[in-house]
């Protein structure tokens, strides 16, 4: 194989940009992507924000994308993945696993446990991390948009609190949030 991992510096910024896009075009959720490339400068040259670029052939092949971030139970940090991106002429071809042992020897030196979230209908995906050794659960990720807390911070009856109290009893007989 022909394939070469290296992070990603701030002048990779563009190709990280169009990467990004077309992971959220293959996923239908193109419009989300609001970063530009100015704002990927920036966070590329943050130490906590990881993005490691594949290459095949000298072509761009894929990335892998996370942040360092601190898991308060544990009082430790840990790598949040974001993205693992293959484009698809390269799959197939081992580039996914180089990408994820990189990101895996990024870690190694700390301990740091590394942590995602995946769409529970991608059972190639998940069959891919379990062959790496990930353990994977059936926990539900919640997003909760600025959009819809505000709506709920405007609302008549959360700021009478009628509507936070009745939600917090039945989160108290089910045994907390988590």
């Amino acid at each position: 194989m022909n394939a070469t991992i290296r992070r990603a510096r701030p002048e990779d910024a563009a190709l990280v940009r169009t990467l990004v896009g077309e992971l959220a075009d293959h996923q239908d959720e193109g419009r989300y992507v609001t970063s530009t490339v100015d704002r990927w400068q920036e966070l590329l040259a943050e130490d906590a924000v990881i993005v490691l670029l594949a290459q095949y052939d000298s072509e761009p092949a894929g990335y892998v994308s996370a942040v360092r971030r601190l898991h308060l139970w544990s009082g430790t940090d840990v790598l949040g993945l974001d993205d693992l991106y293959v484009r698809e002429a390269f799959r197939s071809k081992g580039i996914g696993r180089l990408l994820m042992l990189e990101l895996a020897r990024v870690a190694l030196p700390e301990r740091l446990t590394i942590s995602w979230g995946m769409r529970p209908s991608n059972h190639g995906g998940q069959r891919f991390y379990r062959r790496l050794g990930a353990i994977l659960g059936d926990k539900v990720v919640a997003r909760w948009p600025a959009e819809a807390y505000s709506r709920q911070l405007t609302d008549e009856s959360a700021a009478t609190g009628k509507a936070a109290l009745a939600d917090e009893a039945a989160l108290a007989d089910k045994g907390g949030v988590g």
